[in-house]
């Protein structure tokens, strides 16, 4: 492009097309150039997204369905992923209203969590300015929403670790406050036939960690002390933890303990053993979020209702038989000298 059609652009010439003449304004935004005055009232072709963070690798994953679909309707996306001593998710937002972006898709946000801060997200209210929150959000704020069907996808694992003849079965889920992990643990708590509310129940079978390996890893060696010989784990991650957990204590995935996953990325093939996870539908979740956001950028009334996803089992190789009769015995043993040593 040279530099006189940049500066016909600028200073607002005819003879320009539309198309040019976005990719010019997008390209200043982008390498953070100030707009003139008189172009600064217009949005730029940008949108923002917001992750949590990169490590794992269902979020890159998601950027990457995002990205490609926003690119096809014609906008540039603007990777924004939480640290947790960096840049934090409202000074993010800030950041993206100084840009004129012409929305913000979240996924893995604070909205997910009860007790953080939820105010950046008004603020996007009071611009006016479109997004869309990707899995389970608190109520009444008031954005678009796409999400996975959490208790649909605690059934689908349950009902395999059953079919697999396992009867102690153990939840690792996420922060107390999570909204996704709050939801699972109530279609856990039904599938056991357990009250919402019965503390001795969900004490022995229920863990609640960070979303980390060593979370994981902590939640699984307390629910295999337990007794439970098959893990359903809130996250990819968590289950990976899990693996290690199980192994730490002398036994074997799968034939001591099963372990099954949430999310389920490339990656996850590729881990020893391969894992059983739930996958999360994020190439139609990403593309239904993306149209969601366009269809509000063009000025259409979108409601602020869930669209849910249903997630599908993928079986590998971290489940297996429950463990009977001499092996049961053994594992029993083993788990209960380990405990008795720590």
């Amino acid at each position: 492009m040279s530099e006189a059609t940049v500066s016909r652009v600028l200073n607002g010439k005819p003879g320009i097309s539309e198309a040019t003449r976005a990719a010019v304004l997008t390209a200043l935004d982008v390498l953070g150039y100030e707009r003139p005055t008189k172009l600064r009232g217009e949005r730029a072709r940008l949108v923002g997204l917001v992750l949590p963070e990169l490590q794992n690798p269902i979020f890159p994953a998601f950027a990457d369905v995002v990205a490609g679909t926003l690119a096809i309707r014609g906008f540039t996306p603007v990777l924004c992923t939480r640290t947790a001593e960096g840049v934090s998710e409202s000074d993010y937002v800030d950041m993206l209203l100084d840009q004129h972006v012409s929305g913000v898709i979240f996924a893995g946000g604070l909205y997910a969590q009860a007790d953080s801060d939820h105010d950046h997200y008004f603020r996007l209210h009071e611009r006016g300015l479109p997004a869309v929150l990707v899995n389970a959000a608190i109520e009444h704020l008031g954005f678009a929403r796409v999400a996975t069907d959490d208790a649909h996808a605690v059934d689908r694992a349950y009902q395999h670790l059953v079919s697999l003849g396992h009867e102690r079965i153990g939840l690792v889920l996420g922060p107390a406050d999570h909204v996704p992990s709050h939801r699972k643990r109530g279609a856990f708590l039904k599938r056991i036939g357990a009250g919402p509310d019965d503390p001795e129940v969900a004490e022995r079978t229920i863990y609640s960690m960070d979303f980390s390996m060593e979370g994981g890893h902590a939640a699984a060696g307390a629910l295999v002390k337990r007794g439970m010989t098959g893990l359903i784990c809130a996250s990819d991650v968590l289950a990976l933890g899990a693996i290690r957990a199980v192994r730490r204590l002398g036994l074997s995935v799968p034939d001591d303990v099963s372990v099954v996953g949430f999310d389920d990325s490339n990656l996850m093939n590729c881990t020893d053993p391969p894992l059983t996870t739930v996958r999360q539908p994020i190439e139609a979740m990403g593309q239904a979020a993306v149209a969601l956001l366009v269809s509000q950028i063009a000025g259409n009334p979108v409601p602020a209702d869930e669209m849910l996803f249903d997630p599908e089992l993928v079986v590998r190789g971290s489940t297996g038989a429950a463990p009977s009769g001499n092996r049961a015995e053994r594992v029993t043993a083993q788990v209960g000298a380990d405990g008795a040593a720590s």
